[in-house]
């Protein structure tokens, strides 16, 4: 049985209560507002869950891309020492940016939020994003045994279906400026949500500003 589903299933059910957050401008461990509130675990409950559920064979292909691609499996104990140093730079890469690191489990998180992405309502990603992004490139490239899902969300205003939309339209354009830095493309899912899953209350500007965000989790391949 692949080990990968494995680490899917057991990471969402830690979802809820194994994640560390780190300040993204000192690096420090802390405990959010929006943790305390929603539970900051639960996208990526919502992520395993998603690639737990896949059609076989949409599984049976990406693995196959990744095999032709040169991409093998983190083998023996070692997924946590991998994930722990993948981790650190990323932290180090990040700080300042805006950008959170979530750790659950032996899987990362990286959270971006709309207002440093996108413009209001929009699906292009702002020019100053650009090279936040080519720092988490550089990381995601030396640490390649990994599944990079893609997620988009979105407040609640607006129809479900314009949401859902955009959601993906985001996604999509976080993922297609990764692949530009020539990060394998078959290691990417991507996946939008749109106002499912809040972190924060809706009904607050500070709120809807939180839950609008795209998220990148770092899933390890294992055998």
């Amino acid at each position: 049985m692949n080990k990968l589903l494995l680490v899917v299933g057991l990471s969402a059910t830690l979802a809820l209560t194994g994640c560390t957050t780190f300040d993204p401008y000192t690096g420090e461990e802390k405990t959010s507002n929006t943790a305390k509130g929603a539970g900051i675990g639960a996208g990526t409950a919502l992520v395993v869950s998603y690639l737990a559920n896949k059609d076989k064979s949409s599984s049976e292909r990406q693995k196959r891309m990744l095999r032709d691609a040169g991409i093998g499996a983190i083998v023996g104990g070692g997924v946590g020492y991998y994930m722990d140093t993948q981790e650190a730079k990323l932290r180090k890469q990040l700080r300042g940016t805006g950008v959170s690191v979530e750790r659950d489990g032996d899987n990362i998180n990286l959270i971006m939020p709309g207002n440093i992405t996108f413009p209001t309502d929009g699906s292009n990603l702002r020019a100053d994003f650009h090279s936040v992004l080519d720092s988490v490139a550089l990381v995601l490239d030396e640490y390649e045994k990994t599944i990079i899902v893609v997620a988009g969300y979105t407040d609640s205003r607006g129809s479900d279906s314009y949401n859902q939309s955009l959601s993906e339209r985001r996604a999509q354009a976080v993922a297609d400026y990764l692949k530009s830095k020539e990060i394998i493309p078959a290691r990417f899912e991507i996946v939008g949500f749109g106002e499912r899953n809040p972190i924060a209350d809706n009904s607050t500007a500070e709120g809807r500003s939180l839950n609008r965000r795209v998220e990148l989790s770092l899933v390890p391949i294992t055998e």
